[in-house]
């Protein structure tokens, strides 16, 4: 092991933000005491680099990096004297050890390097930083070291490192081909940028293929690919060939074995020389964990490699025919098995050259279109996209890789459907094919993408799809008024749902399958659905009313994913939130079963809305968060902005602005680029909310009057009115009483529309808060009476809230005193942390304490303020509750002095106090007791 001391400027990172923060807590600490952290992740995520950017961030003391030597096994440093180096190290300032590539150091040096980090005092000062490949399983002597893992970047971060390596000149298709096959690893997209002309960066020449050539993989993997004897190279081989068509990083173990059988035959070793494996290798056999190579790792009856672009690097570097042979074998073992679909794709891969292989192309389409054959969407997928590939004829190639990439969209993998759409434009095909191409790609652009796009690729899948298949084009078209209604364009919506458009017949009786395309559904719920939009749209309820309710009823029994979205989507426009709360959990329950990365996120999305407008926050937040990550992970910018608007809706109430904040940018950053209306305006609101909650009416009004006002700006059709109340209520409180009079006409009219159960309640109270003091007192009691008929604990208290203001006001102590504590009731059992606030202070106004302080003191905190508390309770800085909260120290901070404001403490000491006496009472609070 050798080392150098070095003084070095950060390293540029990408994407890598969250463990950066680690590494910076790490780094913050040093000065007072120490600790290692293990930095580990495939070959090109950038360890490295990360190791880097830590050593050239770090001033406070020296630097010092450890790297393999080439001294023999046992030659290096003891651990005590490893530990004895790093002591003295540290002993005139605090010193930063970076160990880069630690798995190559020899045994005796990872036992010493292991052994001292662990033993090493925080008191020392002394921040160890030790990086091993995760393509193997990490070492014995690391295994106890606290690990930071590198995973692959999003497809976001992903594209915005291509665009930084490139000052942004890839053409767009070219970017997302990169992105797509990079597969989120960093080093693998720059070598590939790399590899591209300028010309076919900039989309003028066609990309080479395969993009990612053996060369480049086995570069970037630098050797992480090789083994040392023909067996293991076999097994390598196997599991490879095997998970192209596994649903999953991971394969039978069983189905492995046979297929290396078989490999293994004379016929099939005959095809090669097998070098003798070497003595320190035992054989290789699937089943027994100790002799797997390296590469590879086994959970239970699974195998399944440790890194990605091993794995690919190993098929892609194989000779050509010992990969045939392996595909060969594979499809045999399959074949035996009754495992059709698999089999033939493996017996596809196994031809030799380029060829159509007509036979073979159409039983494969065949096996992927059966829905009798249980296979993922992202198998047929696969299936169908590798039957075009050998396929003659150019109207049936495009056909089936139009059928492919509707696979893709439903698994959730839109970057892999878009290449197909290009493909199947580029060749000459009947109306009804290319219909069925801009249909999907239209429902790609409406998930990630423009929405205007999307509305203008669905209305010409309509016109091509109207003769040959009029229930696709009735599909077409309801999704394309979904694309205008996302727009906020009005007008479209309606004109896409006028009676000339495409109508679909009776629906045809097929049972539902797992190839079904995205956004299909029965005819009559496109039928129903759309005529009970239109009608509303026309603020015609008693024509609404009834489509809709079909299509609702339907809820009750269907068990597609996509009819249950519309059922829900149905219930929502009608105000039954509970219908479409059900709806949206069986739909929920469907995608999931059905295996649909695509409709699952959706699902979610309308689970969040109808809990929102329940009034039920915590219940909302905790499905878009969902929700917010499976749509990141799919590509779903455009479902991603919705959720996040949820969740700055759901945060507005609490007490935390930077999340608020957060969510507000993200949305808008998408709803902006893509024009999405809603989403935008339900962002902006949630904005708007969280000043009027912590006492900023003229910042709430402001917002919200270019949200609900007159004029082009005006928000939503569909959601500013849902704004109204909370702008009357900042509106009066700013000395604008006029605008919030002028606005409660369309509210009115809202109201008595009958499709928001808490509207009614929410009139009578804007309506006394602009009443004359002889009338307000019966408007706020009406407002009372109305909310016990809706429910929903927020918007009660609201009222509450306002009427106890106005009785304290009115010199009415008793009567303020008993709507106040209401208010703060529903506000703490609605996690409304910031309105919470709002009630007490109303209550210490009277002199009435809210709460005592002792066992029930905690009741008055937030959840978030409760876990803070607690931790910080338990001897916790600051920044490790921000580290173990996922959180920033900014947050932690403002919580923090809310926590101290709220319980009356005075210093961390004392809040442990409160916090353990309060703990310690809440059993004997539970079961009657005296403490």
């Amino acid at each position: 092991m050798t080392g150098e001391t070095t003084v070095s400027t950060a390293a540029r990172i990408h994407g890598r933000s969250a463990q950066r923060r680690v590494l910076r807590a790490l780094l913050d600490q040093l000065p007072t005491r120490g600790g290692p952290l293990l930095v580990t992740g495939e070959p090109g995520l950038g360890r490295t680099a990360l190791l880097s950017w830590a050593a050239g961030t770090f001033r406070t003391g020296p630097v010092f990096r450890l790297a393999p030597g080439r001294e023999p096994d046992g030659a290096g440093p003891t651990a005590g004297e490893l530990l004895a180096v790093l002591r003295a190290a540290a002993r005139r300032a605090p010193a930063l050890v970076c160990v880069d590539d630690a798995h190559l150091l020899d045994t005796a040096a990872r036992a010493a390097l292991g052994h001292a980090a662990e033993r090493l005092p925080a008191a020392d000062r002394v921040g160890l930083l030790v990086s091993v490949a995760g393509h193997r399983a990490v070492d014995p002597d690391f295994a106890p070291l606290p690990t930071l893992r590198l995973d692959p970047l999003t497809p976001p971060r992903a594209a915005a490192l291509l665009d930084d390596a490139t000052d942004g000149a890839a053409d767009p298709a070219v970017r997302e081909r990169l992105v797509a096959e990079a597969e989120g690893n960093p080093a693998l997209l720059l070598a590939l940028v790399r590899r591209l002309s300028p010309a076919e960066l900039r989309g003028r020449l066609s990309l080479p293929a395969p993009l990612a050539d053996a060369a480049t993989l086995a570069a970037v993997a630098g050797g992480a690919h090789t083994c040392r004897s023909a067996a293991a190279g076999d097994l390598l081989l196997t599991v490879a060939a095997a998970v192209r068509a596994s649903d999953g990083p991971d394969v039978d173990a069983g189905l492995v074995l046979d297929a290396v059988r078989r490999l293994r035959t004379p016929s099939a070793v005959a095809e090669r020389p097998e070098p003798p494996a070497e003595p320190s290798e035992p054989a290789a056999v699937p089943g027994r964990r100790e002799a797997l190579p390296e590469q590879l790792a086994q959970g239970g009856d699974r195998l399944r490699f440790h890194s990605a672009l091993v794995r690919r690097t190993v098929h892609a570097t194989a000779a050509p025919e010992r990969r045939r042979a392996a595909h060969r074998a594979l499809a045999e073992a399959l074949e035996n098995g009754g495992r059709r679909l698999p089999g033939l794709l493996h017996r596809s891969w196994s031809l030799t050259g380029p060829a159509p292989a007509q036979s073979l192309a159409d039983r494969l389409a065949s096996a992927a279109g059966d829905g009798a054959v249980p296979a993922p969407y992202g198998l047929r997928a696969t299936a169908y996209a590798r039957a075009a590939d050998l396929t003659a004829d150019g109207a049936t190639r495009a056909e089936r890789y139009t059928a492919a990439a509707e696979q893709y969209l439903l698994a959730g993998r839109p970057d892999r459907a878009r290449p197909l759409l290009a493909a199947a434009r580029a060749r000459a095909a009947p109306a009804a094919v290319r219909g069925r191409a801009e249909l999907v790609r239209g429902l790609t652009e409406l998930r990630d993408g423009p929405v205007g796009d999307a509305h203008q690729s669905l209305l010409l899948a309509a016109s091509l799809l109207a003769g040959d298949a009029p229930a696709d084009a009735a599909t077409a078209a309801l999704a394309a008024a979904d694309a205008a209604w996302a727009a906020g364009d009005l007008k479209g919506c309606l004109a896409t749902l006028a009676p000339g458009s495409p109508r679909a017949g009776e629906p045809a009786a097929r049972p539902h399958t797992g190839a079904e395309p995205p956004g299909k559904h029965p005819a009559t719920v496109v039928r129903d659905h759309g005529s009970g939009m239109r009608a509303l749209l026309q603020g015609r309820l008693d024509r609404a009313a009834a489509p809709l309710g079909q299509v609702v009823e339907r809820g009750r029994t269907d068990h597609r994913p996509e009819a249950l979205l519309r059922s829900a989507a149905a219930a929502l426009l009608l105000g039954n939130v509970d219908a479409a709360r059900r709806a949206g959990a069986r739909a929920l329950a469907a995608a999931r079963q059905l295996g649909s990365e695509t409709l699952v996120p959706q699902a979610l999305e309308y689970l969040a809305y109808a809990e929102l407008r329940a009034g039920r926050h915590p219940q909302a937040r905790a499905h878009a968060e969902e929700g917010l990550r499976v749509a990141l992970r799919t590509g779903q910018r455009n479902t991603a902005a919705h959720h996040r608007a949820v969740l700055a809706l759901a945060a507005s109430i609490e007490e935390d602005p930077d999340t608020v904040a957060r969510h507000v940018t993200a949305a808008l950053s998408t709803a902006r680029r893509h024009g999405l209306a809603q989403a935008a305006t339900l962002a902006q609101w949630a904005e708007a909310r969280a000043d009027l909650g912590r006492g900023r009416p003229f910042d709430a009004a402001d917002r919200l009057g270019l949200l609900v006002l007159p004029g082009p700006g005006r928000g939503h059709f569909a959601v500013w009115r849902l704004a109204v109340p909370c702008f009357v209520e900042a509106a009066v409180l700013a000395g604008r009483h006029e605008d919030a009079a002028g606005v409660l006409k369309d509210f009115a009219d809202w109201a008595a529309f009958g499709a928001d159960r808490q509207a009614a309640a929410q009139l009578a109270r804007c309506r006394a808060l602009l009443a004359p003091p002889e009338g307000a007192d019966g408007l706020y009691r009406r407002a009372l009476d109305r909310h016990d008929e809706a429910g929903g604990d927020f918007e009660r208290a609201r009222t509450a809230l306002l009427y106890g203001k106005w009785l304290r006001r009115r010199r009415r102590p008793r009567e303020a005193r008993d709507r106040l504590g209401t208010a703060l009731a529903g506000f703490e059992r609605s996690g409304a942390g910031v309105w919470a606030a709002q009630a007490r202070d109303e209550l210490r106004a009277l002199g009435a304490a809210p709460h005592g302080r002792g066992s029930g003191a905690l009741t008055r905190l937030t959840p978030q303020q409760l876990r803070i508390a607690r931790h910080v309770a338990e001897g916790a800085t600051n920044r490790e509750v921000a580290l173990t909260l996922a959180v920033s120290t900014r947050t932690v901070d403002y919580h923090l002095r809310r926590v101290f404001a709220a319980l009356g403490v005075r210093s961390r000491l004392e809040l442990a106090r409160v916090v353990g006496q309060a703990e310690r009472a809440g059993p004997a609070e539970k079961t009657g007791a005296q403490p």
